[in-house]
Order: structure tokens, then sequence, then C-alpha cells
């Protein structure tokens, strides 16, 4: 498991679950390294700012995690982390690699827009 502050999927059964029951998702799916880390605490400071989106994390290396490993979004990806966004159960985006705040605001604001606000 991950040492981060997020909430962790653990198993493919626990990916199926988490986006069948959220609407809008970031999964990170990496290690604890140097390209990682900042992505982590990026994600962490963001669940205030983006209540309507789950952000989640994911154990690069447990078997698994193949549910984003292979999925065709990430096929030609080479550095750690990926970074999968998902509206209603299906990849919006993905990144791979080290991502900045201004880069996952980017996604998170144009992929996975709050549009409760729109109708209000």
């Amino acid at each position: 498991m991950l040492q981060t502050n997020l909430n962790h999927v653990n198993s493919a059964e626990e990916y199926d679950k988490v986006l069948a029951e959220n609407e809008n998702v970031m999964i990170c799916c990496g290690r604890m390294g140097p390209m990682c880390i900042p992505v982590y605490a990026t994600m962490k400071e963001l669940e205030g700012e983006y209540p309507h989106v789950t952000f989640y994390d994911m154990e690069f290396d447990h078997p698994d995690a193949s549910v984003i490993r292979n999925l065709p979004e990430c096929r030609g990806f080479m550095g750690l982390p990926f970074t999968v966004y998902y509206k209603d159960g299906k990849v919006v985006k993905a990144t791979s690699g080290i991502q900045n705040r201004e880069q996952i605001i980017e996604i998170l604001d144009y992929e996975l827009a709050n549009t409760s606000k729109i109708f209000q």
C-alpha cells in the first residue's frame, strides 16, 4: 500500500466500485518515487477545493493495477505516475509523469467540471 493520505484502491474490485459509485474520479497509479509524491500531495490539497471529485491512489506494482496499466489511453506511457481522470466511469483524460498543480487544475476544470454549479 502506498504511504499517502489519499484513499487507496487496493484491488480491481475496488476500482470497479469506485468508478460505479462516483461521477468524477482521479486515480494516480504510481510508486513512492520523486515523480509521484508531488502529484499525491497536490491531489490531497485539491480534495477540499473539488468536493465533486473523488481522489484515489493505486500502487503501480500491484497485480490489480493492470486495470490502469492496460488502459488504451495509457498504452504509450513511459513514466510514472499514470494519472487517469474518469467521468461517469469512462476515461476522459490520462497523463504520464509528474504534473504540477496548475496542470492538474486545468484538467479538473475542463474534464470534470462541477456542472451542478452551472444550473444553480
